[in-house]
């Protein structure tokens, strides 16, 4: 079975915002990461990461205490932020060029509590007039509806200790480290999850 086989089609990509706040219409996005993800003998497994800092959008507001949850210093000389806009099309580019290459339709956005992800990202595509997003407009992989199902909680700290996954306090509300410990719990399931296509994607 190939990578497009299992997820018929799509390719998830998992991913991580930092925000400057809860609210997608007037918070502004200030870190992506994204894991894309490798298939081999019939295992999935995270292949590569890529991140961007971003500078707040300047019709979004940043509240404190998002900062000294997520670390993040805006002022920082050595963060090397982009713009929003510049940002969100270099994430892009980036996916399209994994889906293509694993022969998928378009990526499928993978995260815990996935919806919240996703809509920061939807927003920012809009409000910068980008056409090309490649992720499915509203359907999610969500990790913390499978850590429920699959180990009995939602929480991903908790969910990775149940998983056998190392989890670090410390570093967690930094988008590279959430990617990369999401992608190791999304792979767990998958590859523990012992499923079989009965016929080829595509067929009716």
């Amino acid at each position: 079975m190939e990578l497009n086989a299992r997820f018929r089609g799509y390719l998830p990509v998992v991913i991580d915002v930092e925000t400057g706040g809860f609210d997608r219409s007037r918070h502004a996005l200030l870190q992506i990461a994204i894991v894309l993800l490798g298939w081999e003998d019939d295992q999935l497994h995270p292949a590569s990461t890529h991140v961007w800092d971003l500078i707040p959008h300047a019709d979004m507001d940043v509240e404190e205490v998002s900062l000294q949850v997520t670390g993040i210093d805006l002022n920082d000389p050595d963060r090397d932020a982009i713009s929003e806009g510049e940002a969100l099309q270099e994430c892009f580019r980036v996916i399209r060029r994994a889906v293509r290459d694993a022969h998928c339709q378009r990526a499928i956005v993978t995260a815990h509590n996935g919806h919240f992800d996703h809509g920061f990202i939807a927003t920012g595509s809009e409000r910068n007039n980008i056409k090309r997003n490649p992720f499915h407009p509203f359907s999610v992989i969500d990790t913390a509806s499978l850590a429920a199902v699959a180990f009995g909680h939602t929480v991903l700290s908790e969910a990775c200790a149940r998983a056998g996954i190392d989890f670090d306090e410390e570093n967690a509300h930094d988008a590279v480290y959430d990617a990369e410990v999401t992608a190791a719990l999304f792979c767990r399931i998958v590859n523990a999850s012992g499923f079989e296509l009965p016929i080829e994607w595509g067929e009716d």
